[in-house]
This record gives structure tokens, sequence and C-alpha cells, in this order.
């Protein structure tokens, strides 16, 4: 279950603050609305609830706050906005990546599109998803983990009436199966319709916290609806006359030529239209809202409440001799409405029967072909709301497959049996599935590899330039090879797509800053530097090669101590754009770090290197090799003695402050934010 204690948010400028003291609970099994039209606070809440939004107050999520729960994306599924994602990544790469981030098997990625309805959209790419593909692939993303507990704002905006019914009912087999269910809400009748609870919230505090047939007693108010073309008029003279008799009748022109009267009679506004000599179009009772200024109503909804005893409510109209509307003597009228519960609800009089909400409609269905019951979700009505064939079986000679429409849910995913412990690999393999997943790394390498053989094949044929910097395509007036800028780029594509695209949005924060994601980003993005590096020498010496003949595409004499250099360059510039692009949060940034350090750093540390001094560092390796009177086996010393002479080098030293400058912001910020 959910206890939120005191949630407050911070208070704005000369303004109170969004959130004051909501206090409520979410029982398991149950769902839970936060009702409350736009601005009432029902996102901040979420918001403070998750530790997205700094604030007082504290939630428990089965008696332990998130920042307690060593796995909160396995405790709590949540889904704010549209589902967060890179648009060039396919339906199935998303959720494989998310599978990773999570810990949990890959084939937990086929289960989820099972259950939602998206196996044939598998392959294709978020950004060309529909609205209410969306919905089902951020429904999918919140089931991967298989949580306890689902926290939603507003699933169900922009839906249709057929879609929202399915999401509803996935919701409600979630919680038939003892899960907890808190989702936002603008709709009144949506939330009487669809939760057993509902928590009401005007201006960002806590009016009502009711069940849901006492809500929809108390808070829903019947009204009068009203159709005439001559509206202002009879809004005047309805007004009038409840001055005159004293009764506390409200009018409201709800635009165009409709009145909503709450507090009147169908009887006395006919009586009234009728003496005046005014038409009337329509003329019924209503149960729809909590008045002037409540959420707005989406088209299409079926209009019905709950019953106190779980049982449905249809919300009718009843016509009026004036309105002109016909009646049906053979239709089946409804059961009236249980005066206990709804005292002051009309009667209702129905036109035509309608179906239970998610009841599925499975055309020749054998009964072996069915789910059992006990292992699918319910609707509050007793029927079978999720529905599907158990397992995969031929088609019977003389009979045609059952085929499942949209409204029969199929079943929720198996809860995963088996976790496996946290793995250092974990982080790992979703950096990989990150970076594989879409076509901008393998990109961006293709174009450093073309400029790069352009420009060796360009300096060749001008001349003047040594034999390294030709190999590597890095002319004089460059601060910095292609080679080089590409690593940066793709190493500050490494943080600066999650924050632009936050896939771990579930999972505490834009992006939790967690040391091993980072050792992840740092370890794939030096092995992304180091192929990039070897590719791009090997390119330009091929190139050399057939352009110019072998002279120009010789190994140097001293590539040891060259290559080590030309590796720690690229590699350097590669984490000096994930350090910058975490600590800044964007790739713009992440790439501005890269460049300011041949063109700010060096120069700096340049000047105090060759300034002057007292004493100087002339010499540095000969005295460590001296010091080190055991020698390392197989040589080892000269590799450290090559790494030093790159260290010592005006361009390595600058990479290297810079680099421990970024990593020292990260790890502060980090910190930083584990205190708050």
């Amino acid at each position: 279950m959910i206890q939120a204690f005191g949630l407050t948010s911070n208070p704005r400028k000369e303004r109170p603050p969004a959130v004051d003291d909501v206090s409520f609970e979410a029982r398991a099994g149950r769902i839970t609305a936060l009702l409350g039209a736009s601005g009432a606070g029902k996102t901040t809440v979420l918001r403070l609830m998750l530790e997205l939004q700094q604030g007082r107050g504290i939630t428990h999520f089965r008696g332990r706050p998130l920042h307690r729960i060593g796995h909160p994306s396995r405790e709590v599924g949540v889904l704010l906005g549209d589902v967060p994602g890179h648009p060039a990544r396919t339906v199935r790469g998303h959720l494989r990546m998310l599978c990773a981030a999570a810990g949990v098997p890959v084939r937990r990625a086929d289960e989820v599109l099972e259950a939602v309805g998206l196996v044939s959209l598998r392959e294709e790419r978020l950004g060309t998803l529909s609205r209410g593909m969306d919905r089902r692939l951020g429904l999918a993303c919140v089931l991967l983990a298989d949580p306890h507990t689902l926290v939603l704002d507003d699933p169900a905006d922009g839906l249709s009436t057929r879609e929202g019914a399915w999401l509803y009912g996935m919701l409600r087999a979630h919680a038939d199966q003892g899960g907890t269910v808190l989702f936002t809400i603008s709709d009144p009748k949506g939330a009487a319709r669809t939760a057993d609870r509902v928590v009401t919230l005007e201006q960002g505090k806590l009016v009502a916290d009711q069940e849901a047939a006492e809500f929809s007693r108390t808070r829903l108010r019947p009204r009068v609806a009203v159709r005439s073309p001559h509206a202002a008029r009879l809004a005047a003279l309805l007004a009038q006359q409840a001055r005159t008799s004293q009764l506390s009748v409200e009018v409201v022109r709800e635009g165009g030529n409709r009145l909503s009267v709450y507090g009147g009679r169908c009887a006395d506004i006919g009586e009234i239209a009728f003496r005046h000599g005014i038409v009337v179009h329509q003329l019924a009772d209503e149960v729809g809202d909590m008045g002037p200024g409540a959420g707005r109503v989406r088209a299409g909804g079926a209009d019905d409440l709950k019953r106190a005893d779980g049982g449905r409510i249809p919300v009718t109209r009843e016509p009026s001799p004036s309105s002109g509307a016909p009646t049906d003597p053979t239709a089946e009228p409804r059961p009236p409405l249980d005066p206990e519960a709804h005292p002051d609800a009309p009667t209702p009089v129905t036109d035509t029967p309608s179906l239970s909400f998610g009841q599925p409609q499975l055309p020749d269905a054998e009964p072996d072909e069915l789910l059992d019951a006990s292992s699918t979700g319910r609707s509050r009505d007793g029927s079978p709301a999720v529905a599907a064939p158990s397992r995969p079986s031929s088609p019977r000679p003389g009979r045609a497959r059952t085929v499942r429409t949209l409204d029969a849910l199929p079943p929720l995913p198996p809860p995963i049996s088996v976790r496996p412990a946290p793995s250092p690999l974990r982080p790992l393999r979703y950096e990989i599935r990150r970076a594989a997943g879409i076509g901008t790394g393998f990109l961006t390498g293709t174009i450093t590899l073309a400029v790069s053989v352009v420009i060796a094949v360009v300096l060749a044929r001008i001349g003047h330039t040594p034999q390294p910097r030709l190999l590597a395509a890095w002319p004089q007036e460059l601060p910095l090879p292609p080679a080089a800028l590409g690593a940066g780029l793709l190493g500050a594509l490494a943080f600066g797509d999650e924050f632009r695209h936050p896939a771990l949005a579930a999972d505490r924060g834009t992006v939790p800053r967690r040391l091993g994601l980072l050792a992840a980003k740092l370890l794939v993005s030096s092995a992304t530097a180091l192929v990039l590096a070897v590719l791009t020498v090997g390119c330009d010496a091929e190139a050399l090669y057939l352009v110019y003949g072998r002279e120009l595409a010789q190994v140097p004499a001293d590539w040891l101590p060259l290559g080590t250099s030309w590796i720690g360059l690229v590699v350097g510039c590669a984490w000096a754009g994930v350090l910058a692009a975490g600590v800044f949060r964007s790739t713009t940034a992440g790439l501005a770090a890269v460049g300011a350090v041949p063109l700010l750093v060096v120069p700096v540390v340049h000047k105090l290197v060759n300034g002057p001094s007292v004493r100087t560092a002339a010499g540095l390796p000969a005295r460590l090799r001296e010091t080190l009177v055991p020698r390392w086996p197989f040589g080892g010393e000269r590799y450290l003695e090559a790494a030093i002479k790159v260290i010592s080098q005006p361009v390595g030293g600058a990479l290297t402050l810079s680099l421990t400058a970024l990593l020292c912001a990260y790890l502060l910020t980090t910190l930083r934010g584990r205190l708050r």
C-alpha cells in the first residue's frame, strides 16, 4: 500500500505552495484515483511521492520510503506523461534496454508486449506510435519489472472511450491480483466509474478522501441539462423565479444553447418554459460533475457510476414531454437506483441496455480456449475483464479460429519467478543496448572516418605534414583531430540522450546518479573511442597507400609512445564528453567541454609549464626509472614511461586536469543529491 504523510511542495515566489499538507492512503488490491481540475496539484503530489521534486513530507511504499528500496522499479511502476525514450528506438529494443536496467530476464520484453497487444508493432519506432499505442507501450514499461504498485499520471488522457476502457481494465486486473494502483484524473465521472476510492484535491489541498460510492452520493451533484435556442432568456427567467421563490437554484451557461441547472427540477423548468413560450430541445436529469469549474468530461465517455455494493449505476436522462425526444416502449429498462446509496439521484429511465465495462466479446470461443476465471482480472460487477486464449492451439477442422477483439483484454504478464541478484554487469548491459539500439553512434563513427580519410589525403597532397599527424589526419590548424571530436560527441551523447529522452525516469529521477551507471558509460565510451582511434589510423593508412603508395603509409619507428598518446587523447576526449554531459545535463555542454580543452586549458597549462620558475621537472622519466629499482616483468616500465610522457605534454596535462575536475564535479553533485 501507499501511505503519504504531509506532502508539501516548496513555496513559490509570492505564491502559496502548489501542494500543501496532503496525506492519504492507497490500499493494496484497490484502485485509488487522485481527482482534481487542471492546476489542482495532482502531478506535483506524484512527483513529491516519487522524490522527483523537492519538498516536505514522506511517502511509504509498503512501509519503506522510495530511497530505502534497493530496486525502485521492481517495487513501483511509474508512468508520468508520454513514454520516455529515444524516438528512433524500436519498441522491442526499448523494452529490452529497460530489462537490462531493471535486472530482469530479456524474455520479459516479449511477455509484456503480448500482454498489451503490441507484438505486431515490436519493430516500430517510438516516434511513429499513435497516442493509443504509446499508452500501451507505457503500460508495458510499467509492468516490465513486475512491480507491486502502479503510479500513473492521467493515463487515459487523449484516448478514445474504447482505449480508455481497455487501459482501466488492465489496471483493474492488476489490482485484483493484489497490487496497488494510484492514478490521477480530472474527470469526476471517470473517477467514480473506475476507482474504488477517490481522493479529491482543490488548489493543492485535500478536500475529500472517500469511497467511490460515497463520492458519487456527496460530490457528484445532480443537475438538469437544458438545450434551447433561447437559452439566455430562459436562464434569466429561471434566476428570477429562484429569487422570487427563495430557492437555492444555480444556473450555469455551458456555451452555445446549453444550460446546467443545479438544484432545479425538470417539471419546474419545463413549466416555466411553457408559460413563456420558449422552445426546449432537451430537458433531462444528469449526474455529471462537481459543478462549475470542475474538470471537463471526456467526450464519448460511458455515463455510469458505481453502486455501494460494487455494481453499476447507469446515469440516464429523463425525457420531458416538451423536449420532443422519442421513447422506445419496447426498450428494456435498467434497474432502479439504490435509494439508500443515492437519495438525491433521479430515477433512471433508459432507452437501450448497454454492456458492462470491459466485458470481452469472444465469438465462437471454446470453453477450453479461455483462461480460467481465477487466473484473470475481473471487473467490479463480477464479469471477466480479462480473457484470451491460454495457449496457442491449432485451429480445429471445420471451425474458424477465435479472433480477439480490442475489448478482450489479454492476461497480465506472469510474475517473475526468479529475480537475479544485483550484478555489476547489469548497467553495462543497459549501456551497450542503449548505445547499439539507435543508429546515431554508427552514423557518427562513419562520418568521422570519412572526414579523417579526406583530410589525410589532402594533407599528403599539400605536404609539410609529419608522418604521425598525417596518419591521425590532424593538421596544425585544427585544435583536435576528427577522431577526437567524434569520440567526444559519442561520449556526450551517452549522457545527453539520457536527459533528453529519459528512459530511466521510472527509477528515481530523470537519470539515476549512480557510480555503476557512470562506470558503464565510461567503459563503453572507452571501447568505442579505442575502436574509432584504431579504425581512423587504419583507414588513413590504407587511403594513403592506395593514392600515394607505400611511402606515406609506413608505421613510425616510435609507434609505442605515439600510439599511447593517440589512444589517450581519443579516450580522454570521450571521457570528457561523458562527464561534462553528466554534470551539465546536456549534449552540447559535453561537446563544448571537449573543445574547451585545447582552446582554453592547453594554453594555461603550457604557460604554467614553460613559465619562469626556480625549479623545473626536467629529467623526470630518468629519475622515475632509477626509483623503480625492481624491474617489472616483460618490460612494463616502458609503458609506464610512455604514459608519463603523454601526461607531461601540454595537451595530455590539460586533458588530465579537465577530467579530474569534471569527475570531482560529478561526484560532488552525486553526494549532494544523496544527502538531500
